[in-house]
């Protein structure tokens, strides 16, 4: 008698499944377990989401934007996560609906938005008409969370903050200049300033 040989579908089937079972094991629980050890360990404060604390609660994140509207405070650029899902309330800065608008330079919905953002911005910091607006000020980022504003915007709210909180105008503007961060490694990207640390820095410099 002899022994029935395997058929080419069996000897297919069975080292595929084993090649599949050895990369789930490899891709799927080793190499995250590994990088999720060695974040935690060389930079624990970004593997745990940049988390800023005050008095030991969790208030934000410095790399998700908060939607501040109170003259007291500077404003955040525009937020494209608005998608409302299960509310008919706006979401601003919703990290669930992270994304750009999708409008094209020549959209009218796009067109006619920055107008309306820029008369906006203009009135509530009391700017003449021909104050040129800075284009983060009246646009959302692409991914619709950006915790900041460049230095010409957060100028020109300076002053509607020191009047919003009684403080010196040179007061704010040093706040702000403590409060810039610088291209990163030297060379990329642009000045900035992270919008909730210094509404933080604002809140702490009125109660000392």
């Amino acid at each position: 008698m002899t022994v029935q040989s395997r058929s080419p579908f069996v000897s297919v089937l069975i080292p595929a499944i084993t090649t599949a079972i050895w990369f789930i094991i490899l891709c799927g629980i080793i190499y995250p377990l590994l990088t999720t050890v060695v974040a935690n360990v060389l930079f624990p404060y970004q593997a745990q989401g940049s988390l800023i604390t005050v008095n030991g609660k969790v208030i934000g994140s410095e790399l998700i934007g908060q939607n501040f509207t109170a003259p007291k405070y500077f404003h955040p650029r525009p937020s494209a996560t608005t998608k409302t899902g299960t509310t008919d309330k706006p979401q601003p800065y919703n990290a669930a609906q992270s994304g750009a608008s999708n409008y094209g330079p020549t959209n009218k919905k796009l067109i006619d938005g920055v107008k309306d953002a820029v008369a906006a911005y203009r009135k509530e910091n009391g700017l003449a008409d021909n104050v040129l607006v800075p284009v983060d000020a009246v646009t959302a980022s692409g991914s619709g969370l950006d915790p900041h504003i460049s230095i010409a915007n957060a100028n020109l709210q300076s002053p509607r903050v020191a009047k919003a909180r009684n403080l010196p105008l040179t007061e704010v503007q040093k706040l702000v200049k403590q409060n810039t961060q610088g291209r990163q490694f030297g060379l990329l990207g642009e000045p900035r300033v992270n919008v909730l640390k210094l509404n933080l820095a604002l809140d702490q410099a009125k109660s000392k």
